[in-house]
């Protein structure tokens, strides 16, 4: 390969080869995968402990670190200068970038699905930073398949062992981002750069945040949702709906990721209805949300459409005892 570095001189080849070979015994998988072997590449300078398991086709540049509780998955690819430690495992067709770090020396384990890529200088599945973590603990995440995790992002694992930190499928994590402790994130997520989610936060599926995004510890973030750049988000954000500014506050709904993701013109338009019921009431329907949201839910239209009805609950669920409320909103009529 081009990438690999000239040895000084033939004894010094030696030398790194020997080393390798000691360290670098490959078992595979299964007894399945030994009956379809497929060679493995390891640079000379990497260090791969004996009792790593390694896939086939697996791929370790220069300088690279395997431990020993470590499970690659078949056709990993380690860039030049990434570690893998502790009782991690990669699922098949995972990169990690130059730089990227993933699995700490800590009780509990890191999964990570297949067809993931861990980009350059990220740190994913180490301690988290809750002070009330007890050294000693089991702490766990847990990552499903084809997410882009970039530059410099951050992911930490549970704060207690009856927990743990998860992300879905297919999510974009974009550079600089950190998804603190016992987050749940869901599917087809974008957090653009920047985005900082502060511990056990929930993120559902579909929800695109802008630049800069912070959401406070404990809050909900629906389906459908769209977060403003430089958003400060201390309570639920709803489905479909829109919030930005600090502290945020309720924009209207997510019309254009609503159009994106195929939503019709006729979900859209009783949507619209019902925000301007719950939100912008006329004079004399200015009850409490609560009464507006019963009135929905009994309304002989209204009350019969799914995407309506799911709303109205995301709304209602946000005013639970163990939740945080809604994102504020302009308390004013549409008369």
């Amino acid at each position: 390969m081009k990438w690999l570095p000239k040895p000084r001189n033939s004894k010094a080849l030696a030398s790194s080869l020997l080393h390798i070979s000691s360290l670098s015994f490959i078992r595979p998988l299964s007894n399945a995968a030994a009956d379809v072997w497929s060679p493995s590449f390891v640079h000379p300078t990497a260090i791969v402990h004996p009792n790593a398991t390694l896939g086939q086709g697996v791929s370790i540049g220069p300088f690279c670190t395997v431990g020993s509780s470590v499970k690659l998955g078949n056709a990993c690819k380690l860039y030049p200068g990434s570690h893998i430690f502790g009782h991690s495992q990669l699922g098949d067709n995972c990169i990690l970038m130059t730089g990227a770090v993933v699995g700490d020396e800590l009780p509990g384990k890191t999964m990570i699905g297949s067809n993931n890529i861990i980009g350059h200088h990220a740190v994913v599945g180490v301690k988290c930073q809750d002070l009330k973590y007890k050294d000693g603990d089991d702490c766990f995440l847990d990552i499903g398949d084809n997410n882009e995790i970039r530059e410099y992002s951050s992911i930490h694992r549970s704060s207690k062992s009856d927990d743990q930190t998860v992300i879905g499928h297919n999510n974009l994590i974009m550079g600089s981002c950190h998804v603190a402790h016992d987050c749940k994130i869901g599917d087809h997520n974008i957090l653009a750069n920047n985005t900082l989610l502060a511990g056990h936060i929930v993120v559902e599926d579909y929800i695109h945040t802008a630049g800069a995004t912070v959401v406070h510890q404990y809050c909900q973030l629906g389906s459908f949702c769209f977060i403003g750049g430089g958003s400060v988000v201390s309570q639920d954000v709803p489905k479909f709906m829109m919030v930005s500014g600090d502290r945020a506050e309720l924009r209207g709904l997510n019309l254009e990721g609503l159009r994106r993701r195929g939503f019709s013109d006729t979900e859209i338009k009783g949507l619209r209805a019902a925000y301007r019921k719950i939100f912008m009431p006329l004079s004399n329907e200015s009850g409490s949300i609560e009464d507006r949201l019963k009135e929905l839910e009994q309304h002989e239209e209204f009350g019969q459409v799914p995407t309506i009805c799911s709303m109205v609950q995301s709304i209602r669920d946000s005013f639970s005892q163990s939740r945080r409320g809604i994102c504020k909103f302009r308390h004013w009529n549409a008369s």
